[in-house]
């Protein structure tokens, strides 16, 4: 992590190592919104993974849970890092980290809060049939938990760096 912070450094030759990041991450964004780039990216996928068809017992194939971790993680690292990057161009390394971790975690235990509170009603799907209203809220219960102790974790962090700076 050290050696990609220390290439984020501007110098006289030209962009930096995150710079480049950036513009190649926006090029792809704006072929994304091209149908023919998406169709070849489909093509790529499902010949890389499979198609992501269901089995005869109604099982989804290996494809669909692939497709989801990459989304996913996707997701995380593309909200946390743009919150980084910008926070890191306007308050430093360590204070960004803080700021975007606190408000990550935040987040987190809003989500948690309000899934606890209004955990799906109505007709249950089949792969959950067994549980009742509250075994539904257990892990949602659970996250929010956790995300408040980090969020707490990283907000006194963050009171102790400004306490060191001001000093």
């Amino acid at each position: 992590m050290t050696d990609l912070l220390r290439r984020v450094r501007h110098d006289e030759r030209g962009w930096s190592g995150l710079e480049w990041l950036g513009v190649i991450l926006a090029v792809f964004v704006v072929l994304s919104l091209v149908p023919q780039f998406r169709h070849a990216l489909d093509w790529a996928y499902e010949h890389l993974v499979g198609k992501n068809n269901v089995d005869a017992d109604g099982n989804p194939a290996p494809g669909v849970l692939v497709r989801g971790i990459i989304v996913g993680v996707a997701s995380i690292g593309i909200f946390a890092g743009a919150i980084f990057i910008i926070n890191y161009t306007n308050l430093g390394r360590k204070l960004a980290f803080l700021v975007t971790g606190a408000a990550f975690f935040g987040f987190l235990a809003i989500v948690g809060l309000l899934y606890t509170l209004y955990a799906p009603r109505g007709l249950r799907p089949t792969l959950i049939e067994g549980l009742n209203s509250f075994q539904l809220r257990i892990l949602p219960g659970a996250m929010m938990v956790g995300a408040l102790i980090l969020f707490a974790m990283f907000v006194v962090a963050m009171s102790r760096v400004e306490a060191e700076e001001e000093e």
